[in-house]
């Protein structure tokens, strides 16, 4: 009687054990999945993965806890961006965030999926909303306009150093926002009574081209695109660069001037991913992106490296400064 109870009881532990793993597979099946798409690298986008689950927090969602998060990274390889889009349409994950230019690639693969984007350009010329009010559709997210703020970039350049009639811009050309930063940046230079040339980088292999090229124009700084992920990616090497060939540069994040960059001027990318997590959030828990306008992140910051500026023999200006949210000495 003994053993037949004692064989009863390991038959219902063995079936709780297999129960068990069962049911947290059911559980984990039953939380709503996000898709993640980025065009960059994981490594330098650290600190934006980080602000996004922040702004999850926000709503009280935690990754590994109520909900999963499934990411996809391009690594600057834009090609690869309209497969991982379809992918994750596929899967039909309960919400998309997407960066630029994978949002593109995201809203072309689905018209029923919420879509959460975080981009530098205007998603009204991008074709991403309708209106920034009422985006209408699947899509809604942040902005931080670093497009709009490119021809100040410029004038900070001209502020620098006054004498310097000769900029260079740097620019990948196979990013969507290019164009139009362009024509802004462009603009800014015929009303400073500068000369504007334009250099081309899509990949690392053009850096060296593009840094042996400046002083055969004799270009007095340097302004890189603050809008194109595969540049904000190589903050540190761009940094690195710039130290190297001693080129005056303003780039958009605190980032390229803590690896020894002598400006940045910008939009917070942090602050955007932040905003874009708190928007996922929220549609997980029912509201429509038609309803959600489009966050345009507020956050610009001026900061400045006086080593650096110290390093390459320049007096930085008392007005430039004094209006620094931080200057790193």
């Amino acid at each position: 009687m003994l053993d037949t109870r004692r064989r009863h009881f390991i038959t219902l532990l063995g079936s709780a054990a297999v129960a068990w793993p069962l049911a947290a597979r059911a559980q984990q099946s039953a939380m709503p999945v996000i898709g993640f798409l980025n065009s960059a690298s994981p490594a330098p986008y650290a600190p934006m993965v980080a602000a996004f689950h922040q702004g999850l927090k926000e709503t009280g969602h935690i990754e590994g806890q109520n909900v999963a998060i499934e990411y996809r990274w391009a690594n600057a390889q834009y090609d690869r961006v309209p497969a991982m889009a379809a992918d994750l349409a596929d899967r039909r994950v309960a919400v998309i965030v997407a960066n630029t230019p994978g949002v593109q690639a995201v809203k072309a693969a689905t018209t029923t999926i919420p879509i959460v984007f975080t981009t530098g350009g205007d998603p009204m010329q991008l074709g991403l909303v309708a209106s920034l009010s009422r985006p209408g559709g699947n899509v809604t997210g942040v902005t931080t306009l670093n497009v709009e703020v490119t021809p100040k970039r410029l004038e900070l350049a001209h502020e620098l150093l006054p004498t310097a009639t000769i900029i260079a811009a740097l620019v990948n050309p196979t990013n969507p926002n290019t164009e139009i930063e362009l024509r802004g940046m462009q603009a800014a230079a015929r009303a400073l009574g500068l000369q504007l040339h334009v250099l081309h980088a899509s990949s690392e292999r053009d850096f060296a081209a593009v840094f042996a090229a400046l002083p055969q124009l004799r270009a007095g700084v340097l302004v890189i695109s603050g809008t194109d992920t595969f540049l904000i990616s190589r903050n540190e090497q761009l940094a690195a660069l710039t130290i190297r060939h001693a080129v005056p540069t303003i780039f958009q994040f605190r980032e390229f001037i803590a690896a020894g960059g002598l400006m940045s001027y910008g939009g917070s990318i942090t602050d955007s991913y932040r905003q874009a997590g708190i928007y996922a959030g929220r549609i997980l828990k029912g509201e429509k992106p038609a309803d959600l306008p489009v966050q345009q992140s507020a956050k610009v910051e001026l900061m400045i490296n006086l080593k650096t500026a110290k390093a390459l023999g320049l007096t930085m200006p008392t007005a430039l400064l004094v209006r620094a949210d931080e200057v790193i000495e």
